[in-house]
């Protein structure tokens, strides 16, 4: 791709998920507190600041919140490879390895397949210092 196309193209790209991120500002998303650090159609990277709002009663973070970053940042890739249809999640598996309180979560996702109508996906959750809490994949249906 020439450069002045690769340029529009990224420009194109970053305005459809800022509309996005507005889009999702009074829903779910936005009271979860997650930010988009990357996106296109084959990788996400979303970004949590804990609150104590995200903590369990034994002061970690609550796996809903983890695996709430895993759908989502999957779904965005979702989103942003279907960008003419709709789809949702038929199925998400997540394995727990490690607990935190504090700091920052970065979930990092990717497709991994597509078959027909359905997408497969990869996440992980991972601290500030890289080590790994949680990782699941997910199926999407395209409606």
């Amino acid at each position: 791709m020439g450069d002045e196309k690769w340029i529009q193209q990224q420009a194109d790209d970053a305005g459809q998920i800022t509309r996005l991120a507005e889009r999702a500002k009074s829903t779910f998303w936005g009271l979860l507190g997650c930010e988009v650090v990357h996106a296109d159609e084959k990788r996400a990277t979303i970004c949590l600041e804990v609150a104590p709002s995200h903590l369990n009663l034994l002061g970690i973070v609550h796996g809903g919140v983890m695996m709430s970053m895993m759908d989502s940042a999957m779904g965005i890739v979702v989103m942003l490879a279907e960008t003419n249809d709709s789809a949702l999640t038929a199925n998400m598996n997540t394995h727990f390895l490690a607990n935190i309180g504090s700091g920052q979560l970065l979930c990092e996702s990717e497709l991994l397949h597509r078959s027909g109508r359905t997408l497969t996906l990869l996440a992980e959750v991972k601290d500030e210092a890289g080590k790994l809490l949680a990782w699941g994949s997910g199926t999407y249906r395209i409606l």
